[in-house]
């Protein structure tokens, strides 16, 4: 028998800047996104780590996060 005795997952996220609107405009919808995206995790109580995140020449983000796998136990992969 087996258990997972710890588990994340290592993502890395690039949100893009969407065609169709101004510059400017694109931008703030990017920032919005990823503010959004981090507040989903705090919402649903999900253990993570960003490890990076960047802001590239287009304005687009790049974020790198270490995050619980499901509900399972996250171990020493968040210290």
């Amino acid at each position: 028998m087996k258990r997972v005795k710890a588990a994340c997952i290592c993502q890395t996220l690039h949100f893009l800047l969407k065609d169709g609107y101004a510059h400017e405009y694109a931008i703030k919808t990017v920032r919005s996104e990823v503010e959004q995206y981090k507040a989903s995790l705090e919402r649903n109580r999900t253990k993570y780590k960003i490890v990076s995140e960047d802001t590239q020449t287009d304005g687009s983000v790049i974020i790198k996060v270490i995050k619980q796998y499901n509900t399972s136990p996250v171990g020493d992969y968040l210290d």
